[in-house]
């Protein structure tokens, strides 16, 4: 489908040939390049919902250089593939232009002081662009006389935290399901960036996912998290440059001054992470503590 119209249509009609009273529609909004991670949420989606719509659109709102919108990989043949394998019923594939049909859009959402810290102190109006597209989504695909849930993953921990913020405060009729990260089998978290990542440079990127498990057991067993020690490591891997390691509230995303350093870890927080490996940015993070 490349309209909205098109896809209103065609779910309206998956959705009343389910022949069932109130069936649920599940949508996986992406940005194409999908991988492993992306089909997880379109498994998860596909297993709890009667039709399920997966979006690709390459939102230019989100990039800060044209640069790097231009370069962000295209692969529609293979998402539609990995998608079809997935069971997904119908991919929604609109045009900027169908999607700001005035041009750039005059009235956006704000992600407000959520978004100024972590990942938004880093990509300035990532989010606001971010959360205009998702809202934009979920009103383009938002089934008449059904359940409705939407599925992001947990990789992409402050976007998560952003979106179900805004769904709760406008009143968004929607479930936000978010999907645990995947991971490949050396423990890297999937992401499209890890193509740009030479083998030496993947190597030292472990190191990330080596802190996060180093974090993630001494919550586990109630110790001290000692994030000191944690950041001697990554320091210890010269090719990899930190920008952030955080443990903060899941919610607020505020940084936790308590039970960090010195005595037994107890209640729950998420610890995030973001680093560049060469010219490569990552991020990942893990939850500490029960959700």
């Amino acid at each position: 489908m490349t309209t909205a119209a098109e896809l209103r249509e065609a779910s309206a009609r998956l959705l009343q040939e389910t022949e069932l009273t109130l069936p649920s529609l599940g949508l996986v909004p992406t940005m194409g390049a999908l991988h492993a991670g992306h089909a997880g949420l379109a498994t998860a989606a596909r297993a709890a919902n009667d039709v399920v719509v997966a979006s690709i659109f390459v939102n230019p709102l989100q990039f800060g250089e044209q640069a790097d919108l231009e370069r962000y990989p295209r692969t529609l043949d293979a998402d539609l593939e990995l998608l079809g394998q997935c069971g997904v019923d119908l991919v929604f594939a609109p045009s900027a232009a169908e999607m700001y049909p005035g041009g750039e859009p005059q009235v956006r959402i704000r992600s407000g002081p959520l978004a100024d810290k972590l990942e938004g102190a880093a990509r300035p109006g990532h989010f606001d662009g971010m959360l205009t597209v998702v809202a934009k989504l979920l009103h383009v695909a938002q089934p008449p006389g059904a359940r409705f849930r939407a599925y992001f993953g947990q990789k992409d921990a402050q976007q998560l935290v952003l979106i179900r913020r805004m769904v709760g405060d406008l009143n968004f009729p929607v479930e936000i399901v978010g999907v645990p990260t995947v991971r490949a089998s050396d423990g890297l978290a999937l992401s499209s960036r890890n193509q740009f990542l030479s083998g030496a440079e993947r190597k030292a990127a472990l190191v990330l996912p080596r802190a996060l498990r180093l974090l993630e057991g001494r919550a586990a067993r109630h110790e001290a998290l000692d994030p000191d020690s944690v950041l001697e490591m990554l320091a210890s891997e010269r090719s990899v440059s930190l920008d952030y390691l955080e443990i903060v509230d899941p919610e607020t995303l505020e940084p936790l001054a308590f039970n960090c350093r010195h005595v037994p870890f107890t209640g729950s927080a998420l610890a995030v992470i973001a680093a560049r490996v060469g010219a490569v940015r990552l991020i990942d993070n893990v939850q500490l503590g029960p959700e």
